[in-house]
């Protein structure tokens, strides 16, 4: 649709604009962007209340502070009616569809929104040539908004390459694709591209809260109690759409009814007054939204429970309860990160060398979480779960490297022997620094027998590794090389060494 359109009208009545009312306006300055409310307070009844409470400015816009400060170029878009062209990527409800539209409210500019699921290379070179005309005659500018611009193919991206290299247009593109790998390079060169981030929870808190309270939302008539604020930002995953639909569902399910800003009420009324809000907890939440909420404190015991129970049941092999405990961290709204870097964790600690790719594996889910991002990456999070859990367990990695700090905390760390100094400097050979390094490559087996570590700790055997998994291998390969270094038999003294086990 364009800002043609009037509100409650079929999208793309008046696309021919032959066909246009004289009453059809374009939106001027400082109007409301409350779903096209055209500055009426609480205006676009029957409008979904994400809708109706888009921002009307920059300054309502709630998070994306990095792209809204002085001098960004969104401001300069907005404050100077300075022509560029933006790529806007990021999660959904992150505010693309928003920033889009408030630039088209608070400028005199014409504003033109074209789908990229509904709207094809007829529709895109049509409205060009209609932003060309009107450029030429009035010297009034046009931005081009063409949401999910990545559903796109080359050849309709390739269309919008005149438009926006000769500033016909401000060009503006949404994506919740990479755009590297979904807008072509041309038009992404012509284009600044900003990246949004997903909203934090006081972003979202003032976001429910300003829903609640404004006469374009529900305007007072319904309160929500901190547990069920908390669970609904666990619930909307940084995306504000998704915050007010739920919050809008809720409202409803309370009692509130009507379809623009709440019309009525079912609580108690004061007398003469308005009706009391009507209050809006977790069972209500649930119902409405059809998720349960899960009993999950992340700053508090449950965090630390859970969290507990996830890793002990990984390192038992217990695969299923692993993924119970996976789910319920997801479901709950925990840092898919923090999961992420846990897992790390694991890989060396309690997998280790037994299966040298189980480490491969948590760190790929761990970029996976950040390239990808929630919902999706919770496969990838599954799969490094469902590896570790079944990988065969070594704690011998952890125990090596304790045992050395250990050591050198009480004071075990002597002098580097004199044949393993540096003897680049001037003066090193006079000191006697690399006089009889013997270098390894010079040797069968890339091994020779010689001191290494100091006097102090000679001899010390920090790795033991075990005989699961992969590190058998290692083992028997670490016997032999510890013979070759001291000479004589194996390792001495060496209680998870290869034999006996």
């Amino acid at each position: 649709m364009t800002s043609r359109v009037e509100p409650g009208q079929p999208e793309g009545l008046f696309d021919d604009p032959a066909l246009e009312p004289a009453t059809a306006a374009a939106p001027v300055p400082g109007a409301s962007t409350a779903g096209g409310g055209h500055g009426r307070p609480g205006g676009g009844a029957g409008q979904p209340l994400a809708v109706r409470m888009r921002p009307r400015g920059l300054d309502e816009v709630v998070g994306q502070r990095h792209l809204l400060g002085p001098g960004t170029p969104i401001r300069q878009l907005v404050d100077r009616d300075v022509p560029m062209s933006l790529v806007l990527w990021g999660p959904p409800g992150t505010g693309k569809t928003t920033l889009a539209t408030v630039v088209s409210h608070v400028t005199a500019r014409r504003f033109v929104e074209i789908s990229a699921v509904s709207d094809g290379v007829k529709r895109v070179r049509a409205e060009i040539d209609l932003a060309r005309r009107e450029l030429g005659m009035t010297g009034r500018q046009t931005v081009l908004f063409v949401d999910e611009v990545h559903r796109f193919n080359k050849a309709q991206q390739d269309a919008l390459l005149p438009a926006v290299e000769n500033r016909w247009v401000s060009f503006i593109g949404a994506t919740t694709e990479n755009p590297f790998f979904s807008v072509i390079s041309p038009l992404l060169s012509r284009s600044l591209l900003l990246t949004l981030e997903p909203l934090g929870e006081d972003d979202l808190r003032e976001v429910v809260r300003r829903a609640l309270a404004d006469e374009r939302g529900l305007g007072g008539t319904a309160e929500m109690d901190a547990a069920a604020e908390d669970h609904l930002i666990r619930l909307a995953g940084g995306d504000a759409r998704r915050t007010l639909t739920y919050l809008e569902a809720a409202a409803l399910a309370a009692g509130a009814t009507g379809t623009g800003a709440v019309a009525e009420t079912t609580g108690e009324t004061g007398e003469g007054g308005p009706p009391a809000p009507v209050r809006i907890d977790v069972d209500v939440l649930e119902k409405a939204v059809d998720r349960a909420a899960v009993r999950y404190d992340r700053e508090g015991d449950q965090h630390y429970d859970v969290i507990s129970a996830f890793i002990k049941s990984i390192r038992g092999s217990d695969v299923d309860a692993a993924l119970h405990y996976l789910a319920r961290m997801i479901e709950a709204g925990e840092d898919a990160r923090f999961i992420a870097r846990r897992l790390i964790v694991h890989a060396s600690e309690d997998v280790g060398m037994a299966d040298p790719t189980a480490l491969q594996t948590a760190v790929a889910a761990a970029q996976a979480v950040e390239f990808v991002g929630l919902p999706e990456a919770r496969i990838n999070l599954a799969q490094a779960v469902i590896h570790l859990s079944l990988a065969p367990k070594s704690n011998a990695v952890i125990s090596a490297v304790d045992a050395a700090l250990g050591d050198v905390k009480k004071g075990d760390a002597g002098a580097v022997p004199k044949h393993l100094r540096d003897s680049h400097n001037r003066g090193a050979a006079k000191l006697g620094h690399g006089k009889g390094y013997k270098y390894a490559h010079d040797h069968p087996g890339g091994v020779v027998r010689q001191q290494y570590a100091p006097d102090s700790v000679h001899g010390r055997e920090y790795y033991r590794p075990t005989r699961h998994g992969a590190e058998a291998r290692f083992s028997e390969v670490l016997s032999r090389i510890r013979s070759v270094l001291r000479g004589g038999g194996g390792p001495k003294g060496a209680a998870n060494g290869p034999k006996g086990r």
